[in-house]
């Protein structure tokens, strides 16, 4: 099993506590519904296929692969969004296991699922290489590894960059989210451990906001990455009023008419060789 750097404990729980902030089964449920059944049809889940869900959240990905049969487990290093997920399984009719874990060292043995997926959940693991490395232990060979992550071009990447000044400095050796909506960096992460890859690039059709601001006052308040950086700021109101601007800016550019916006992921596939 791969482990997380030992002195990791603090950042974790860190992690843990930002994703807690707010409401991001709001987002997922709201904002992009669409993206975690997408996920499930591309890794096939169905009857007879035991699929693991990384970084599930509260199940955006995770239900659909149930509800299309398959046997999931579903993991995230945030027990809130996994209390919020099982109540929606229930109002779903969906079954499936629900289990605390970290990305960087999941408690799992090898290759002891048929499909291993994440939507936009594993790029939010600080360490890159040893995310991937437990993506592809516990798959087993043959099986198919899923990823739908945001792009660096696209909506989602242009956001954190807009944040990033505002943020406190991320701590050392963590690598920024959306370089896993790189093929090329997906690609070297991986290596020659997968086969019969495909990468796409794919947008979702985002129309949940009528205005700019509407799409900042939401992220605001139920985005947990967009949370600790207003917090980080709150005793500067200057920063705020410019971050204020510059989120609402971000929106008006990628406004294609009424609030709708294309989020652009990396929709990434492959089967572990072996």
């Amino acid at each position: 099993m791969t482990t997380a750097p030992s002195d990791d404990s603090a950042l974790k729980a860190k992690h843990r506590a930002m994703w807690a902030l707010g409401d991001y089964p709001a987002v997922a449920a709201e904002v992009i519904p669409e993206l975690g059944t997408v996920l499930a049809g591309a890794v096939a889940a169905g009857p007879g296929v035991r699929l693991l869900d990384v970084g599930a959240g509260s199940g955006n990905a995770a239900i659909p692969a149930a509800l299309a049969g398959a046997d999931v487990v579903a993991s995230d290093l945030t027990p809130e969004l996994l209390d919020v997920g099982r109540a929606l399984a229930e109002q779903r009719g969906a079954k499936l296991t629900w289990e605390q874990a970290d990305a960087e060292a999941l408690p799992y043995a090898d290759a002891s699922f048929d499909a291993v997926m994440s939507c936009v959940g594993v790029m939010f693991a600080p360490h890159h290489q040893p995310a991937a490395d437990e993506l592809v232990r516990v798959c087993r060979p043959g099986g198919t590894i899923g990823l739908a992550n945001w792009t660096p071009q696209g909506f989602i990447g242009q956001m954190f960059a807009v944040l990033k000044p505002y943020a406190a400095p991320p701590p050392p050796g963590a690598q920024p989210p959306p370089l896993w909506g790189s093929e090329e960096h997906v690609t070297a992460l991986f290596g020659d451990r997968v086969t019969d890859v495909v990468a796409q690039r794919r947008t979702v059709r985002v129309d949940r906001f009528a205005t700019a601001e509407e799409f900042r006052d939401f992220f605001k308040a139920t985005y947990g990455p967009t949370i600790a950086v207003y917090r980080n700021i709150a005793d500067q109101p200057d920063k705020v009023a410019a971050l204020d601007e510059a989120l609402a800016e971000l929106g008006r550019r990628n406004d294609l008419g009424r609030g709708a916006m294309d989020w652009e992921y990396l929709l990434y596939t492959a089967r572990r060789a072996g």
